[in-house]
């Protein structure tokens, strides 16, 4: 298979490190001109440096998306794109009954509120074109709703419903979209996190496959997915070669959910 996205512009948000990076790498080496998002001048600038020997079709956009505003700059600057994949989103363990509202606001609004903003700037423009992606990256936990952080989890569940909610809107345009769903995956975030919390001495990944044996039980993996596994299967349901899937949530999780389907 020979995915060539030559000629395709690609906006991939959250994308200065992590799976968005990873994806962003991904496009990028199939010949895409790419737009990287990051909150900071600083980070979006040392993902260019990155990313630059790879391809020179690849421009940076720094600002909050979680925010009216920097989604009309962006918007403003930038105002097609064939791919979008709404992947920035914000994640931390918090007790239910110690989060406030503002926090589940401010998860609200990055984690969904981003992704329905930009979907409904740019999806008129590829449906005009005849042809366009729109990918959410959401997470096993709209599934596994964890315990310890209820107000991610609820976020996560609301892009599902807003990905195959849009893509019975945008039928038979030639436009799909789809959610791709992560397990635990060794994103420099995770590892940051697993690091701190563990002073046994072990590599991370040794660390993140405790993790995943006494807190995801289920994985069928038994190891953390690396940021490039995640980033293949939004590379392909991007792709021309995925135009038959859509309205679809597609699991990277590693057998986590116990479902056969």
């Amino acid at each position: 298979m020979n995915i060539d996205f030559t000629g395709k512009s690609v906006l991939v948000t959250g994308s200065t490190a992590g799976i968005g990076f990873a994806a962003a790498k991904g496009f990028l080496a199939a010949g895409a001109n790419v737009v990287v998002n990051g909150r900071s001048t600083a980070s979006v600038e040392a993902a260019l440096a990155e990313l630059l020997p790879i391809g020179s079709t690849v421009q940076g956009f720094a600002g909050d998306l979680g925010t009216v505003e920097a989604c009309a700059l962006l918007v403003e600057r930038h105002p097609a794109f064939d791919i979008v994949v709404n992947n920035i989103g914000v994640y931390a363990p918090q007790d239910f009954f110690e989060t406030g509202d503002d926090v589940w606001d401010h998860f609200f609004q990055t984690n969904v509120m981003s992704g329905v903003r930009l979907s409904r700037a740019y999806a008129p423009g590829m449906v005009d074109r005849g042809w366009g992606r729109i990918v959410f990256i959401s997470s096993e936990s709209a599934i596994n709703i964890p315990a310890d952080m209820i107000h991610y989890g609820f976020t996560k569940t609301g892009q599902l419903a807003v990905s195959r909610g849009l893509a019975k809107r945008l039928a038979g345009t030639g436009v799909t979209v789809n959610s791709v769903l992560p397990g635990p995956t060794l994103s420099e975030g995770v590892a940051g996190m697993l690091k701190a919390g563990n002073s046994s001495g072990d590599n991370v990944e040794k660390i993140a496959a405790d993790f995943i044996a006494e807190h995801r039980s289920s994985s069928i993996l038994r190891r953390a997915a690396t940021v490039e596994e995640v980033a293949n299967m939004i590379v392909y349901v991007s792709s021309e070669q995925a135009s038959a899937t859509t309205g679809a949530a597609l699991r990277v999780d590693g057998g986590v959910v116990d479902s056969i389907v």
